[in-house]
């Protein structure tokens, strides 16, 4: 991602919380632990062989 694009990106995340950077940082923690939760859940799964097929959504 360019740098634009990631100044774009905190603009319109920021905006979503009204302004709130606090607001949105707490948002952003918690859509990282979500996706860290996600992973976790994939890594434990392809341990056990117990991936889907290559194409296949494997997280939802």
């Amino acid at each position: 991602m360019s740098f634009e694009a990631n100044e774009a990106a905190i603009d319109r995340i920021v905006a979503t919380c009204n302004g709130d950077i606090r607001g949105a940082l707490k948002a952003l923690l918690l859509v990282n632990e979500q996706l860290e939760a996600e992973l976790a859940k994939a890594y434990a799964a392809a341990s056990r062989g117990g991936l889907a097929p290559h194409g296949s959504n494997v997280l939802h």
